[in-house]
Formats: C-alpha cells, sequence, structure tokens
C-alpha cells in the first residue's frame, strides 16, 4: 500500500480557514433575551416560570444513580418527554416503570445506546425526535470510571475511557446539535465533566478519567461558542465525589475516608444535591450562561 499523500509546506499558504459565526443577539436571531414574565402571573407563578424546564430531553447514562436522580428533576419542572439512553435495558426498564408511575402525563422511553457508536446515536437521537416532535435538552451522564498506574495503563484501558467519556459525549451531543439545528429552536446541552478535569485526584491515580474529563470542559468551551448562533447553550457541571455504587465497598473504604477529610463539608454529596445545577441550565433560569462550568464538590477543590 502506498503511503499517504501528504500536502506540500507551500500548498499550506493557500488554504482558507473555515471561520465561526457568532449571533448578533437581535429579535431575529437564535439568542434573543427572553420575554418578561406575564404580568397576570403571582408571585408563585412568577417562581414556576423561573425555572420551568420545556419540551423534550435525552439523558445518556439515564438508567446510573446521578443521570437518574437528574431525569427526575427535570420532570419535575415540567419537562413533556424522557428518552434515556443507557447500555443496561434491565436497569432502565425499571427505573423508567417507577419514573411513568410518579410523572403520568410525561412521555418516558428508552432506547439501548453505546454512545461511542455514531451511527447508533444518530438513530437514537431520530428516534427521539420522530416520537416526542423534538429534542431540547441533553444531558450526558453516561461514563466510565478507571484507577490505574500511568506506568502499568494498557493503550487499550486509556483509549476505552476518552472513547467513552469524551468521544462518546461529543458524539451525542453533535447529533442532537443537528436534530436542534433542523427544529430551529435551540435548546441545552449539559456535559457531566468532574473535580478531576480541574485538578489531580488523591489518593487514586486515574490519569485518563482526569485527562477525559478536563477535555469535556475544552469540548465544553469550543462547541458553546460555535453552536450559541443556532441557540444552543452548551454548558456542564463538575460534580465532586458522590454517594454512589461506584465509591461502595470495602475496597474504598481508606479513599472514602481520606476524600471525607478534605472536603471542607466532610462528606460526599447526596445524588439529589446535583440536580440544582442540572435544572439551572436546563431551564429558563439558565438562558443567559452558555460555555458555563457549575462545580458542584463541597469545597473538594478547594485544597
Amino acid at each position: 500500500m502506498a503511503p499517504p499523500t501528504e500536502t506540500p509546506r507551500d500548498a499550506l499558504t493557500c488554504r482558507v480557514l473555515p471561520q465561526m459565526v457568532l449571533s448578533t443577539g437581535d429579535a431575529s436571531s437564535k439568542t434573543a433575551p427572553p420575554a418578561p414574565a406575564p404580568s397576570s402571573l403571582d408571585v408563585a407563578g412568577r417562581a414556576k416560570l423561573r425555572f420551568e424546564v420545556r419540551g423534550n430531553a435525552i439523558v445518556t447514562g439515564g438508567a446510573g444513580t446521578l443521570g437518574f436522580e437528574a431525569a427526575r428533576a427535570l420532570l419535575e419542572h415540567g419537562l413533556s418527554g424522557l428518552m434515556i439512553f443507557d447500555v443496561i435495558p434491565a436497569q432502565a426498564s425499571a427505573k423508567i416503570a417507577e419514573l411513568q408511575l410518579e410523572f403520568p402525563s410525561a412521555k418516558i422511553a428508552f432506547r439501548q445506546v453505546d454512545i461511542t457508536d455514531d451511527v447508533a446515536v444518530a438513530n437514537g437521537v431520530e428516534e427521539t425526535a420522530s416520537l416526542f416532535g423534538s429534542v431540547d435538552v441533553l444531558l450526558c451522564f453516561a461514563g466510565v470510571v478507571g484507577c490505574q498506574h500511568a506506568l502499568e495503563m494498557s493503550a487499550a484501558q486509556w483509549r476505552k475511557t476518552l472513547d467513552i467519556n469524551t468521544t462518546g459525549s461529543f458524539l451525542v451531543a453533535q447529533a442532537v446539535a443537528k436534530q436542534m439545528v433542523t427544529q430551529s429552536t435551540g435548546g441545552s446541552i449539559v456535559f457531566t465533566a468532574s473535580i478531576s478535569g480541574h485538578r489531580v485526584n488523591y489518593p487514586q491515580p486515574q490519569i485518563a478519567y482526569n485527562v477525559s474529563k478536563a477535555a469535556l470542559l475544552t469540548l465544553k468551551s469550543g462547541l458553546a461558542a460555535e453552536w450559541a448562533r443556532y441557540g444552543i447553550r452548551v454548558n456542564s457541571i463538575s460534580p465532586g465525589y458522590a454517594d454512589t455504587i461506584l465509591n461502595e465497598g470495602d475496597g474504598i473504604a481508606a479513599c472514602r475516608q481520606v476524600w471525607a477529610e478534605r472536603n471542607p463539608l466532610g462528606r460526599m454529596a447526596a445524588p439529589s444535591e446535583l440536580t440544582g445545577a442540572v435544572v439551572l441550565l436546563a431551564s429558563s433560569a439558565g438562558t443567559y450562561m452558555n460555555g458555563a462550568d457549575i462545580v458542584v464538590d463541597g469545597g473538594q477543590t478547594l485544597f
């Protein structure tokens, strides 16, 4: 096989770079200021409107603890339709039944999706739009965690972590953004980064995970700049250690103790404590938040 043809260096001087287009922000754009609340609303009505979540959402990793709590919070604030993307059908079916019982008027569905498969992701987003009529919110909670000394990490372990956490998040965001552009309605995309993207964890070594989450922070910023003109806001949350099944077991008891001792609040987060930031970014209250990252860690990153 012949080696790939390289572009001559002299030809690089003739290239034309694509350029971002920013919104004008005027009334005809996708980023105009929101209309004022109707004067007929009372105090309770204005308060409800402020954090109203409209339309339909896709939540990746929605059968996991954090994704499930976030999905429930969106439904509590008015979400009409919820599509859960996950790779564990048995776990998802029980969660969907629970939510459907609690929110009988909402449309709730599940699709088994490997977020590293761009074709499966595109088909899942298309099915969601067909079923619900639109996709207005995306929450990316699907991800993996691995703790391994860097000297001992295999190439396969490294690639798997970045493929799921970073590339998978991009593929879903890209597919959803294409749908939002087609709808011409804008929307909100929220990545789940981590305090691990802001600083090195201690005491456990987890270099691939940290890099994957730091990359998500840059991905969030780049997409927020590129997609704003379509009315698509892209933000992220950076949770600290949360009290989920990933942090259970006697084998990591010593690590849990270190995490708690190095946190000003002295404990890990309850999953419900992350939902406020999610609702803010997905709701009417977050219409001027774009490219932001909200750290929810009890002060873990202060030290």
